[in-house]
């Protein structure tokens, strides 16, 4: 037996198609190939020091709710000490926009609690296989018989072996899926069939090609029809035929009357066009709808910030991350001054556009790691981590005097906004909590409006 002591392990992971991450006790990440930068779509330098508290990171489940910090795969290896199985799990992009889907292993190396202990990621993407609509509902419920076959092995008596049949396919021929699936398309054939159409089928398939033949098949209980066949070979994202799909139509009746069978291919061929037409468009459509759904769980429709939902996924990974560095977390609400009266003598066209202008306002006056969200209503929510009490005010500061002096186009006449603002800070720990903070930032918020809006009021929650 030859011995495989002398292979360089980390070569191998540098070329596998799998993506591979190596994270220390602490959740850092010490290791990344190049499979799972590609996948990830990240540089080396943004991955390699990053834990599983990193605000980059937004995993959801494969029912698309967000994952607790506890159920991230290293933290759920290290709580828990068992493995993850080809799991399916989602991560979102910085923009809330799309979704890749991977499928996750991950196992704990060493002895837990010790220096030497790594948690060990795999994943494989396979966003093309996770589908934003049933697409089993579209071919369970087509008229036309379709048979998926797989592409590896065609040659007689095994192959192609038959993965999925449709229910107009039990229909037609009496066979239940569960009996025809690993046969093969061989058992619907009999002696009649025509072996020069079958000859013309191997061949395409031999190829990978596409091909239409009508044959002569047979159902369970031996009566023959007449099967007009479109096989079409089906693709992995990598260009790799893997499948055959054969949509079928039982065309006896025209094979039997000779005298319609031009008129009616015509009229089905144009019936065909126009339903695969209708498909598609209806398919884009539903992905179109789909992909904004996705946006609207996570972000407000109208100032493009997450909303309160997202925010609070967000704000606990704050907490965390500012717990774990022992750093100072900020909270703060703000509230547009009199938004009412602007909606009451402008008009709610006039109201949005303010709030898209705070929005933006916001976003240039913090930093991009800062979190921030339309909490509700004219009430917009801030955390940031900081290392002092200077660090605090400047940020607000700049927040107050962002929006004093901001522009609101398409609002009509110049409009003076003015904002009112609460802000809480504190030394993070396992006690820290939004409730707490948004609490407290609420209670100084309106204490600035009552001492005149326009203004901030800072601070610090009890420890």
């Amino acid at each position: 037996m030859s011995s495989i002591e002398g292979l360089d392990i980390r070569k191998i992971l540098e070329h596998a198609h799998v993506g591979v991450v190596i994270h220390r006790a602490d959740t850092s990440i010490i290791y990344a190939n190049p499979a799972a930068l590609k996948l990830l779509q990240l540089e080396y330098q943004e991955i390699i020091g990053a834990d599983a508290y990193d605000p980059k990171w937004h995993f959801i489940d494969e029912s698309g709710c967000p994952l607790n910090l506890d159920d991230y795969p290293v933290n759920r290896v290290q709580k828990t000490g068992t493995n993850i199985d080809n799991e399916i799990m989602g991560m979102v992009d910085a923009g809330g926009q799309d979704i890749s889907w991977f499928m996750v292993n991950a196992y704990m190396e060493g002895r837990p609690g010790a220096d030497s202990c790594f948690v060990v990621v795999t994943f494989s993407d396979v966003t093309a296989t996770v589908k934003p609509f049933s697409a089993e509902d579209i071919l369970e419920n087509a008229q036309d018989v379709i048979i998926v076959t797989e592409a590896d092995d065609i040659d007689y008596p095994n192959g192609p072996r038959i993965v999925y049949v449709n229910k107009a396919f039990e229909q037609l021929t009496g066979y239940s899926k569960d009996e025809v699936l690993g046969e093969t398309p061989r058992i619907l054939q009999g002696s009649l069939t025509d072996k020069e159409a079958r000859k013309k089928i191997r061949s395409a398939l031999q190829k990978k090609q596409a091909i239409t033949q009508t044959l002569l098949n047979y159902g369970r209980n031996g009566r023959p029809y007449w099967m007009e066949m479109n096989i079409l070979p089906l693709t992995n994202r990598h260009g790799t035929v893997t499948h055959f799909a054969a949509i079928q139509r039982d065309v006896s009746q025209i094979k039997f009357q000779q005298e319609q069978l031009e008129n009616r291919n015509r009229d089905l061929r144009a019936l065909k066009v126009s339903l695969e037409q209708k498909v598609k468009e209806r398919t884009l459509s539903l992905q179109h709808a789909t992909r904004k759904l996705e946006k609207l769980a996570y972000f407000d429709s109208l100032t493009e910030l997450p909303n309160r939902r997202f925010f609070s996924v967000q704000l606990e990974k704050q907490i965390k991350s500012c717990s774990r560095r022992k750093a100072l977390i900020a909270f703060g609400l703000l509230d547009i001054d009199n938004f009412k009266k602007v909606n009451d003598t402008r008009g709610h066209t006039a109201g949005d556009k303010v709030l898209q202008a705070v929005a933006a306002s916001l976003c240039n006056s913090l930093r991009g790691e800062d979190v921030v969200c339309r909490y509700g209503g004219e009430e917009f929510a801030f955390a940031l981590s900081v290392a002092n009490e200077q660090e605090v005010k400047a940020a607000c500061e700049r927040v107050i005097e962002g929006i004093r002096t901001m522009q609101v186009p398409g609002a009509g006449d110049a409009l003076a906004i003015t904002a009112s603002m609460g802000v809480t800070y504190m030394k993070c720990d396992e006690h820290a909590n939004e409730a707490d903070l948004c609490r407290r930032a609420d209670e100084l918020m309106y204490e600035a409006k009552r001492a005149g809006k326009n203004r901030y009021l800072l601070e610090p929650l009890d420890q």
